[in-house]
């Protein structure tokens, strides 16, 4: 059995035409039955990658659409990168004006990288002149694949870091290093008057005193090479005490921190500049390097400490399980969700609030955590130069701190004085902060 139904289309205003008649089907005898749902699992268009800040030095990696100030090209709110979704990537770091990102390849290109090339931080290619901007090949705007003498194709990419002019990559077969080496910030001798531009210096360091390497950082100069034993070595530019050595000369060789940070057990070292805090794994905090502004607990009128100190504040507020240091403050999260903020700038307390020497707690109601929401909490924390980023178990990204060029990712280039929610379309994993730009690592909501 068929049903009609009768349409009509209007011609004209008042004439109309009669359609022929529409036929119906019989509804099939499993029609309202719920469908079969299929899991196709994950793609790498599950990955995504998000940019924001200034856009002149290419560190953004994008082309897009930017907005102009004071003559520099910025994007004010993130945007999406493409990269990210025709590469699978594992990992970012931001260095000043350059950016790296670490992909999971079947092949020895496992590292790109955009942005500033001065000093050869992103290694040398002889295709890069065919990608100059305002004549120079000291810059990329668009990643492209860092040559490392990888041995084996299945090599990974374990963890990044990046300094003012220097790059860290942590690989299944030890760091790789490149970039300047004025300072012996690349772990390798000091070559006076050494030219870096344009550069095929790549220098391996498989291991340090018999053991594995677990994890990375770079400051401004300096490197931070951090052991599976939890042990921490560090080289570089040593005038502040940023490399923990007990002394202020430069130095070439990774040597073993020194300090109350002997003997523990450390899982994580961080610093953007020229201060260093390290968490070990029983939840203490430790510092070494420069304390102008209050981020250490020096009791002296030296203020550039040479050896870790702990910072014995954080007893009582609980288990610490991240840390991070800026280029005048730091920050610290405990277990429970809360974030702990010292030093002086922008801290996340107003705009009358400049400066604070003992860790200070931002309300967690910043952070999206209320009555009706009360499972919410921080989960990550990071540090860029002047600005500061906290990650929910949410996937909600809050930023804070100065924003000139619109690195906050707020959408405009005002400093922000409290934590506020950057607007994401997707769940945020990862943070990578530079001077002026920002790189998060995300995957889509499920």
């Amino acid at each position: 059995m068929f049903n009609s139904i009768r349409l009509y289309s209007r011609i004209g205003a008042k004439k109309y035409k009669k359609l022929p008649p529409v036929r119906m089907k019989k509804p099939k005898k499993n029609e309202g039955q719920p469908l079969p749902i299929f899991d196709y699992g994950t793609s790498s268009k599950d990955h995504r990658i998000y940019v924001w800040g200034l856009a002149n030095h290419g560190g953004l990696g994008t082309a897009g659409r930017t907005r102009r100030k004071d003559g520099y090209n910025f994007i004010a709110k993130p945007s999406r990168l493409f990269f990210g979704e025709h590469h699978q990537v594992t990992d970012i770091a931001c260095g000043y004006g350059f950016t790296l990102l670490g992909v999971n390849s079947k092949d020895k290109n496992i590292v790109y990288g955009n942005g500033i090339n001065t000093d050869s931080q992103l290694g040398f290619d002889a295709n890069d002149f065919k990608h100059k901007v305002t004549g120079q090949t000291g810059q990329l705007p668009l990643a492209r694949p860092i040559p490392l003498p990888l041995k084996e194709n299945s090599s990974k990419v374990l963890g990044l870091a990046a300094g003012r002019a220097h790059s860290l990559i942590l690989t299944s077969e030890g760091v790789f290093t490149l970039g300047n080496n004025a300072y012996g910030q690349c772990g390798r001798s000091i070559i006076e008057e050494e030219n870096h531009f344009e550069s095929h210096v790549i220098f391996h360091i498989p291991e340090i005193n018999g053991q594995k390497i677990a994890a990375v950082s770079a400051g401004q100069d300096h490197s931070i090479f951090l052991t599976e034993q939890g042990q921490v070595y560090a080289c570089g530019w040593g005038a502040d005490g940023q490399t923990g050595l007990g002394h202020y000369n430069n130095q070439w060789k990774p040597e073993l921190v020194k300090g109350e940070v002997e003997g523990e057990k450390i899982i994580k070292v961080a610093g953007i500049s020229d201060c260093v805090l390290a968490l070990s794994e029983s939840g203490k905090v430790y510092g070494w390097g420069n304390s102008e502004y209050g981020q250490l607990p020096v009791q002296t009128d030296n203020y550039q400490v040479n050896t870790a100190i702990e910072l014995s504040d954080f007893s009582e507020f609980g288990h610490v399980v991240d840390v991070a240091a800026g280029g005048s403050f730091c920050m610290a999260l405990t277990e429970t969700g809360d974030v702990y903020t010292w030093g002086y700038g922008i801290l996340g307390f107003g705009p009358r609030v400049t400066k604070v020497q003992m860790p200070t707690q931002i309300p967690n109601t910043l952070f999206g955590r209320n009555p009706y929401q009360p499972d919410i909490k921080v989960e990550k924390i990071y540090c860029g130069i002047n600005y500061m980023c906290a990650v929910t178990n949410q996937g909600e990204l809050y930023t804070w701190g100065r924003n000139a060029y619109g690195y906050l990712g707020l959408g405009h280039c005002k400093d922000q004085f409290f934590p506020l929610k950057v607007a994401m379309g997707a769940k945020v994993e990862k943070v990578a902060c530079g001077v002026d730009h920002t790189v998060a690592l995300c995957r889509a909501f499920i």
